[in-house]
């Protein structure tokens, strides 16, 4: 009977030791830990840099609030005209779990790249929007990339990683293409979908795709091409990313998001 009894407590000490060590306050996962950006009504905390416009200058409305919705709207363009522009939450973030919810509306500008149909994103890791010059087409940062099915019957999977002006560390080497795929499932354009990012600094960084994992790889650092126009003193290649702003892309595709939290995470813990 005793030594039932000692069973028993020890079971219990150890089970104690278990939940201090994986207790989700720990890392930052208690429910209350999480805040959101986005206060579903304007865009307090936001500020917009479009490709050719200074900072702050929000044209045509491109960002709007519809519906307790960030919107991206072209309503009042006339043309694209490489209007590549970027939402950004005005303060710099390192190790946390972001979430958000998006779906994609039937605008989309004929002026604007093939390749943007569909297509949107959401940049994580990003240079400040005060050092981004007038006309810098993209920020250096790391992408969340957004895709939908097209409807042509051709697999388009999203939560991709694109790296403008940066490189990953991928299947342990530096990845010499702009985006890596995910193995996400292609979802229709009009349905809202549930993207997650899970960063460490400049450790490691996970894709999900409605709770599933879909792409994971480490050390973001600046890097590559793609992102033109910049102040040179900012790229310097070879230097890992601790910390960045989170912006919501905009290409000439129309996108609704939503739901937009972040849980701060400790570095610590995943070394």
């Amino acid at each position: 009977m005793r030594k039932l009894k000692l069973i028993l407590f020890l079971a219990v000490i150890l089970g104690t030791i278990s939940f201090i060590v994986v207790s989700p306050s720990k890392g930052g996962n208690a429910a209350e830990d999480w805040n959101y950006l986005f206060n579903g009504k304007n865009l307090e905390g936001w500020v917009v840099k479009v490709h050719h416009h200074e900072l702050g200058d929000n044209y045509a409305n491109t960002f709007r609030v519809s519906d307790g919705n960030i919107q991206i709207n072209y309503d009042d363009y006339e043309v694209f005209d490489e209007r590549f522009a970027h939402l950004f939450y005005n303060e710099s973030f390192s190790s946390y779990h972001l979430k958000f919810e998006y779906r994609f509306t039937e605008q989309w500008l004929e002026d604007a790249p093939v390749y943007t149909y569909r297509n949107s994103g959401v940049m994580f890791h990003s240079q400040a929007p005060k050092t981004i010059l007038k006309d810098q087409n993209w920020p250096i940062s790391v992408e969340y990339q957004i895709l939908a099915d097209e409807g042509n019957g051709v697999p388009r999977p999203t939560g991709n990683m694109c790296s403008p002006g940066t490189e990953v560390i991928y299947n342990n080497e530096i990845d010499p293409r702009h985006c890596i795929t995910s193995s996400s499932k292609t979802y229709k354009w009009n349905q809202w979908v549930s993207g997650e990012l899970v960063v460490y600094g400049d450790s490691l960084v996970t894709h999900l795709v409605n709770g599933e994992e879909v792409l994971q790889y480490s050390k973001p650092q600046i890097g590559g091409g793609v992102a033109d126009g910049f102040d040179p003193a900012i790229k310097i290649d070879g230097k890992l990313l601790k910390e960045g702003y989170i912006g919501l892309q905009s290409e000439g595709q129309g996108i609704e998001f939503r739901e937009i939290k972040i849980k701060k995470l400790d570095y610590s813990i995943r070394h």
